[in-house]
């Protein structure tokens, strides 16, 4: 198994906006006033795609289409996850307004790019009990170890993650992540905002994980299975420190992807803690933050599934 892919799925905006439906519980969205943001977003997008093709990561972009009206199109990891023995998950969304981001036709694009679907295992009818878990937003996946860590919040039901575990085989490291908003603790709306795991490490903001025994729980969990484990702030957290995702460019080449807001936010021990496991990729998507209240890792959807023969 890999746990890192050289190929990524990333889904072109049209109608980029602040999603006032997920607003509700996603605390890092702002809203950007007098610019044409979807024209910003577009181009943030366009030159995050062009520093990750100039390494060589294989990024498929497929076009999103206006009539849609769909605001957040541009974080397709939340909807999906492709696997290594051809299996695709579909996932149950929060906000209504994104559910139509599913759109089949991008599986018939990746097949067109020679890859293998074998699967389809479908969690959409959760939706109508008002369940949700939202993809690798929800669930960091340890495809080597076979774990997933999922921080529990409206938009990650522990039921529906414990179906996915038995469905693909993965064990279930449960825990719940919090972020002061104001003078409350409030539950993390994604994992993957608070945490990361590459090959051989995992950025994370234990901060957030309030209860002793689940902080211990999943330190203990990263450290046996040989995880460097590099420590951010709920401040740079706040920064989307994150919200990062290791890729892999030309000649094995390895990357951790970031936003530059998200680079700035590091120390220097923070970076070469980085930097003995890969170089450094950052790219500028401030209004896409800033709006999306997503970063760089939300903006991918790994590809691991089989090619064709």
């Amino acid at each position: 198994m890999r746990q890192i892919t050289d190929t990524i799925l990333m889904v072109r905006p049209v109608a980029f906006r602040m999603n006032e439906q997920t607003a509700v519980n996603n605390y890092f969205q702002k809203q950007l006033e007098g610019e044409d943001i979807n024209a910003l977003a577009t181009k943030e997008f366009d030159e995050f795609v062009e520093k990750l093709r100039s390494v060589g990561v294989n990024v498929i972009v497929v076009d999103d289409r206006e009539k849609d009206n769909t605001p957040d199109s541009i974080f397709p990891n939340n909807w999906v996850s492709f696997h290594e023995n051809g299996n695709v998950g579909l996932f149950p969304m929060f906000a209504e307004n994104r559910r139509k981001e599913r759109r089949m036709e991008y599986f018939a694009k990746l097949e067109e790019a020679g890859f293998k679907i074998a699967n389809i295992v479908d969690y959409t009818a959760a939706e109508e009990d008002d369940l949700f878990l939202e993809g690798t937003g929800s669930l960091l996946l340890d495809r080597v170890n076979q774990k997933a860590y999922c921080a529990i919040s409206p938009r990650a039901d522990e039921e529906l993650l414990i179906e996915f575990c038995e469905d693909f085989e993965f064990t279930p490291v449960i825990f719940n992540a919090y972020q002061s908003v104001g003078d409350k603790r409030l539950p993390i709306y994604h994992t993957n905002v608070m945490m990361c795991l590459g090959e051989e490490f995992a950025v994370i903001c234990l901060d957030t994980i309030d209860n002793k025994s689940e902080k211990k729980n999943v330190i203990k969990h990263l450290k046996d299975d040989g995880k460097e484990i590099i420590s951010i702030s709920e401040k740079q957290m706040h920064e989307f420190a994150g919200n990062m995702l290791q890729v892999q460019g030309a000649e094995g080449k390895k990357y951790l992807v970031m936003s530059a807001r998200a680079h700035r936010s590091l120390t220097k021990d923070q970076i070469a803690s980085i930097e003995k496991h890969c170089e450094i990729l950052s790219s500028e998507i401030q209004t896409i933050e800033t709006c999306g209240g997503g970063s760089a890792r939300c903006m991918m959807a790994e590809v691991f599934l089989p090619k064709a023969n």
